[in-house]
């Protein structure tokens, strides 16, 4: 046998670091990612989660006139989209925070030691928060991871006990890539802000991830295990696509 010889491959270059910068938006600043990817073979440009942030891709070998272009071009189109999401923090006094779907009121009490609480009055659903007025967004927050808790402690419960799976543990956090996850030993973790969003909204998230626990993917079976959990999988799935970037863009500060 005649000896052979393959020829190495070239090792990939390792893409620059992203870069930063600002971008204006109809006289907003906005921060802009820029990542060069070796495999890209077009510009892109997203919106971050809540509508606080830009990221762009742009293929190797791009000039910088070719971004700056692309970026002049889309100034309408960003315009449209980021109009969606509120550019002043509204968590005050008068102002309205979602709760389980329904606008809630603020109503600052002015008692040092008030507790945040919902109630109902003249038939407008209001959100009591006493404390100092600096102190609003940080005790709204606190009172959705508290609404949270309780309605995904309860939910989780539910559907496990429905399936026969344990959960090891249940975190709650601000997260901006996923609403939810599962991790092989049964540990789940759920963005608090889902606390804002409607009732089957919730339940939705729980099942999802309590169905992960039975099926690590995405499969048929595991969507069809969602829709067993909880019959409103595909309205639920509809509603967070449409208005899940405008819950990351409450500010709490």
């Amino acid at each position: 046998m005649l000896p052979s010889f393959r020829k190495p491959r070239k090792a990939l270059k390792s893409p620059p670091p992203p870069e930063r910068r600002e971008i204006d938006v109809n006289g907003r600043q906005l921060p802009l990612t820029i990542r060069r990817d070796l495999r890209a073979t077009r510009l892109t440009l997203r919106i971050e989660p809540g509508g606080r942030a830009l990221r762009m891709t742009v293929p190797s070998g791009i000039a910088e006139r070719d971004i700056r272009d692309f970026l002049d071009r889309h100034q309408g189109w960003l315009m449209t989209k980021l109009a969606r999401f509120r550019t002043t923090n509204e968590l005050a006094d008068g102002g309205y925070v979602m709760i389980r779907g329904v606008s809630h009121r603020i109503e600052a009490t002015g008692r040092l030691r008030g507790i945040t609480e919902a109630v109902v009055v003249d038939d407008e659903a209001v959100l009591r928060v006493g404390g100092m007025e600096e102190s609003i967004p940080r005790r709204i927050c606190d009172f959705l991871k508290k609404e949270a808790r309780l309605d995904l402690d309860r939910l989780v419960a539910v559907h496990a006990g429905r399936i026969g799976r344990k959960v090891k543990s249940m975190t709650l956090r601000d997260t901006r890539s996923r609403w939810g996850s599962c991790s092989a030993d049964g540990a789940l973790s759920f963005s608090w802000r889902i606390a804002m969003a409607p009732p089957h909204v919730i339940d939705y998230l729980a099942a999802h991830e309590v169905a992960h626990l039975e099926e690590m993917n995405h499969s048929s079976a595991f969507w069809a295990l969602c829709e067993r959990l909880c019959p409103a999988t595909e309205e639920a799935k509809r509603w967070l696509k449409r208005n899940g970037s405008l819950l990351h863009a409450v500010d709490f500060g």
